[in-house]
């Protein structure tokens, strides 16, 4: 490879790495906090439903909802239904049938022997109020008053406890020829299916649309804010997927029909809406194929976000029954359990995972790493086995790059006699270079190869562990028992032999103060370099000197994950190429490089 290629392809790795660790080190700012909502302010806004799709709706009539104010107060009197699965447990309040009391039990907010479970929703009248709501928007014939809604009082009809194999029934009576009912089940993982239904037993015609809403008072404290990640509205329309970042929201053009800033999409036959997170998401799911109406809404005035779905609205003749069912995703981003629901019928639920534009990449790389730790019950060692196979299947490229290099030494005498001759006429010297590699059958863009096809690779490797909850606190031994954190020993206490804790996880000094596994990988880096000769030109000899130990600091603050790959990826291609070249008929002196770069270099003014 001459100077040229060289300095291009070590231009380019070093600018895209540059730039992820620019990110690392300076974050977008994080938003401000909204204060803390009072009693009187923390309420669901006056319109949360928007009118039923139009063409559903009788000529000339608009079917809306209009929610009365629900105090904080009134919701914590309110008797409620326990909910309790292996995996989840809360509690429904009988005021408006709220889903707003759910934990995961399976994970914790951290690492710590007693850390709680996560807190996945949320009642009005605690920081961050999250829940869901359902309801019936009023139409022809009917007030909002005559329909259920956030401030209903709804009666246990059957069941004591929500659980996988036992729902409960909610009752309303309005009083005035209408019976609202909604059951409520929910399954072994994350999904409830809502099934509302209405009997009219008075002697009018009514009109009336099914909806439901997810709920978010206020942004949510604890986001990432990272470049590589999405963290907001997430919505799925015939095929079409959405994002919407929290702070994108508040930009929404207002809408005099919606009351409130939104954007709306008419959802033909299938789609989903809802809230997503780093490792966790709500989703409001209609039954495969059918048309709705899906809102992404932001009210300023009270500073409350929104995602809704709106069902035509159904007609109800005197004696007759009619109902509509949904389902509610809140919990985990699983894999596994998301792609369950996507294979029962939720279309393209799998994307509501954040894979990002390499997606081509990191959903093999994904499902590989997946199924390896199945096979082997260690993420790290799956991680190891992921590269092994990711080299394998590029070895025949490495190959015939490393057999390049092999015969691109071999003709180093002849490019030195070239460079001899030309002198200062680099035009004469590019020539003969060209004609050496012409006759030789030798390509010295080759070598480039490896590190090129290795950044795509690396960033989606870095945004599979850094997405995903699989590997969210996943052990490898010892220390690293999160490999989607960095590495948690530090020189500063000598890795933990000290009896004083090292730098706090992603201060400026825990990257001055490396661990174990930053130092492996600037050790393998340096290794990788000492198969070769240093370059003649001093530029370059400074630059592929100082590399593995700007390397090192660089990815020190990065996932423990990623670095064990990158560990694993330079021993390995450290062993193909030396095996390769002594194959050639070159035989790698590694010790004498490695004597070579500790000799003292002669100054400008020695003799």
């Amino acid at each position: 490879m001459d100077d040229q290629n060289k300095n291009l392809i070590l231009a380019t790795a070093l600018s895209f790495l540059v730039i992820l660790v620019w990110f690392v080190l300076f974050p977008p700012p994080e938003p401000e906090i909204p204060a803390e909502v009072t009693a009187s302010s923390d309420l669901i806004p006056e319109s949360p439903v928007a009118s039923a799709p139009t063409a559903a709706a009788p000529a000339g009539e608009t079917a809306t909802a209009t929610t009365a104010d629900t105090g904080a107060d009134a919701v914590s009197d309110a008797p409620r239904v326990p909910v309790s699965t292996n995996r989840i447990e809360g509690s429904i309040s009988l005021l408006g049938g709220r889903i707003d009391d759910l934990s995961l039990r399976d994970y914790r907010v951290s690492l710590d022997d007693d850390a709680e479970i996560v807190k996945m929703l949320s009642p009005v009248g605690t920081e961050n109020a999250y829940y869901a709501l359902y309801g019936w928007a009023a139409g022809a014939g009917l007030n909002p008053t005559s329909v259920p809604g956030p401030n209903t009082l709804w009666e246990l009809a059957e069941g004591d406890t929500l659980s996988a194999d036992a729902p409960v029934t909610l009752t309303w009576d309005n009083g005035a020829g209408l019976t609202f009912q909604r059951q409520i089940a929910v399954d072994d993982d994350y999904l409830f299916t809502i099934t509302q239904s209405v009997t009219n037993t008075g002697d009018a015609t009514v009109s009336m649309a099914p909806y439901g809403i997810l709920a978010r008072h206020g942004e949510p404290t604890d986001l990432m804010n990272f470049f590589i990640l999405h963290e907001g509205v997430v919505a799925m329309a015939d095929g079409e997927l959405t994002e919407t970042d929290w702070s994108d929201m508040p930009d929404f053009a207002f809408s005099e029909r919606e009351g409130a800033r939104a954007e709306t999409t008419q959802v033909a036959e299938n789609g989903w809406i809802g809230f997503t997170d780093h490792y966790w998401m709500s989703t409001l799911i209609p039954a495969p194929g059918s048309a709705f109406k899906s809102v992404a809404k932001y009210d300023d005035r009270r500073d409350i976000y929104q995602a809704e779905v709106v069902l035509p609205t159904q007609t109800l003749a005197p004696g007759a029954t009619v109902s509509a069912q949904s389902s509610l995703f809140a919990g985990a981003k699983e894999w596994e359990a998301i792609r369950t629901y996507q294979s029962a019928g939720v279309d393209r639920f799998i994307d509501s995972i954040d894979w990002g534009w390499f997606f081509f990449l990191t959903k093999p790389i994904f499902w590989l790493l997946h199924e390896l730790n199945l096979l082997i019950g260690n993420m790290g060692w799956a991680i190891i086995g992921l590269t092994l196979i990711i080299k394998a299947i590029l070895f025949p490229l490495a190959y015939k790059s490393y057999v390049s290099m092999a015969k691109m030494k071999e003709l180093q005498p002849q490019m030195e006699k070239l460079k001899e001759e030309a002198g200062e006429d680099r035009q004469k010297m590019q020539q003969g270079m060209m004609e050496l590699y012409k006759r030789e059958k030798v390509n010295p863009a080759a070598g480039c190869l490896p590190i090129l096809l290795q950044i795509p690779i690396f960033f989606s490797l870095y945004k599979v562990i850094f997405v995903t909850i699989e590997l969210r606190h996943a052990p490898f031994f010892g220390p690293f028992q999160d490999l989607s954190a960095p590495d948690p020993t530090s020189i500063m206490n000598f890795f933990g032999l000290f009896p004083f804790a090292g730098p706090e996880p992603g201060s400026l000094m825990a990257l001055v103060f490396i661990g174990i596994l930053p130092l492996l990988l600037g050790i393998s880096m340096w290794l990788q370099q000492k198969l070769n000769p240093a370059p003649t030109d001093p530029t370059q000899q400074m630059i592929f000197a100082w590399m593995p130990w700007v390397f090192m600091f660089m990815l020190g603050g990065f996932a423990s994950g990623l670095v064990v790959y990158w560990i694993a990826n330079n021993t390995i291609t450290f062993t193909q190429q030396y095996i390769i070249m002594r194959s050639q008929g070159y035989t790698p002196d590694v010790f004498g490089n490695i004597k070579g770069s500790f000799k003292r270099k002669p100054g400008p003014d020695s003799e």
